[in-house]
């Protein structure tokens, strides 16, 4: 089973800089725009090391790493005096007003392979260069952010509740999001959370490529010290009670552009899933009607279906199979064409409208239950399947990987 340890955090000196100036969002997430935008509120700023950019036509790498190593010597960060884990929560409200929370626990979580020590892959990623964020790690020496998992004992979500008094960060983001930070370092704590998530895997939510990367940069210092232990063992980890009320699930729809002009989508569907005519709206009330219907949308610029999943194939709510494995066969089976991933049900019905896409598919969140099933049997979900929102922030913790 996993072992999950406390470290000496190193953090932003709130005395020297506004937090709200310096936090961003994942790395990942973060497109050039952004990046320009979030790099002008500070000189100090976590872009400028976790997105480097190449100045004088140097090593991009290089410069984060002498960056961070040059606030740390400036007291622009700050290394904790003990080891702590760090209770975080983030609180936000969804498109309707409703309010939720999700709150967990960072700290650092020992590296294996995928599948092994307790440590689960949820869904299979898309290839993605590595090399970036291996670079970034050998320059910063450092987790600059943590990966996101899903602990599948009970009890966590008790343990976050026992800390108290006010926070030792916080920040509204610009979706309106609280982060709020509290330190956790009292021994019997410390101790009962460490034993907690001991007691079964823990599944990776978010941070597939950061897990793996870490896991390569392991290697190499293994590989440099004659296989002696160090910091490059574990990885900065976020870890949240697998339950309905702690996490919130986005889908991640589909949009299909360069089918042929003769294809039908409708007929090609009719295998695998019972076809309904749609006669709603085409708008965003589909999904009202997904939800009742217990069904998929099709949108075409001819209209729009509902596609009731055929029980046979572990479909309908209570199955086994989210909406994107449903999907995978029979996209598999369509002529060669290109599919992009908005998490906007909007976005997909004002695409097709435009023409900038023939076939849009709108899919239900994955449930909590076919995560847990799919972790447990061994099984990865097809990649997109799931969007887990909020997203944490990167600035708030970092850990250094000195030894």
């Amino acid at each position: 089973m996993p072992r999950f340890e406390p470290f000496p955090a190193v953090r932003y000196d709130t005395g020297r800089v506004p937090l709200d100036a310096v936090v961003a969002p994942p790395y990942d997430v973060i497109g050039a725009e952004d990046r320009e935008r979030l790099a002008a509120r500070s000189p100090h700023n976590v872009v400028h090391v976790d997105l480097p950019r190449a100045e004088a036509g140097g090593d991009p790498y290089a410069a984060a790493g002498a960056r961070f190593a040059a606030w740390l010597r400036d007291g622009i960060l700050a290394v904790d005096d003990e080891p702590g884990f760090y209770v975080y929560r983030m609180g936000w409200r969804d498109e309707l007003g409703r309010a939720g929370q999700t709150t967990g626990v960072v700290g650092a979580v020992e590296l294996a392979p995928p599948g092994a020590q307790g440590v689960l892959p949820h869904e299979r990623t898309m290839g993605k260069p590595k090399d970036d964020r291996l670079n970034l790690m050998r320059a910063t020496r450092a987790n600059l952010s943590p990966i996101w998992g899903l602990s599948l004992a009970p009890g966590l979500s008790a343990l976050c509740e026992e800390v108290s008094g006010p926070p030792v960060a916080r920040h509204t983001d610009d979706e309106g999001v609280h982060h709020r930070l509290w330190p956790l370092r009292q021994p019997a704590l410390v101790a009962a959370v460490t034993e907690t998530v001991a007691q079964a895997p823990v599944v990776i939510a978010d941070g597939h490529h950061r897990y793996e990367t870490a896991l390569a940069y392991r290697e190499e210092r293994r590989a440099a010290t004659a296989g002696a232990p160090g910091d490059h063992d574990l990885v900065l980890a976020y870890l949240v009670e697998l339950t309905g009320d702690q996490i919130s699930i986005g889908p991640i729809h589909r949009l299909v552009s360069g089918l042929p002009p003769d294809f039908d989508p409708v007929v090609s569907l009719t295998g695998d899933f019972e076809v309904v005519d749609d006669r709603g709206p085409p708008g965003l009330g589909l999904l009202d009607r997904m939800v009742a219907e217990e069904a998929l949308g099709l949108v075409t610029p001819a209209g729009t279906w509902l596609l009731r999943p055929r029980p046979e194939l572990g479909g309908g709510r209570n199955g086994s199979e989210p909406d994107a494995g449903l999907l995978e066969r029979s996209l598999a089976a369509w002529p060669p064409h290109e599919t992009t991933y908005p998490h906007r049900a909007g976005d997909v019905v004002a695409a097709v409208a435009a023409g900038s896409a023939s076939v849009g598919l709108l899919l239900r969140p994955a449930t909590v239950e076919q995560i847990a099933a799919a972790a447990r049997a061994g099984r990865r979900m097809p990649q997109k399947t799931t969007f887990f929102r909020p997203k944490l922030r990167t600035g708030l913790v970092f850990r250094q990987l000195v030894h």
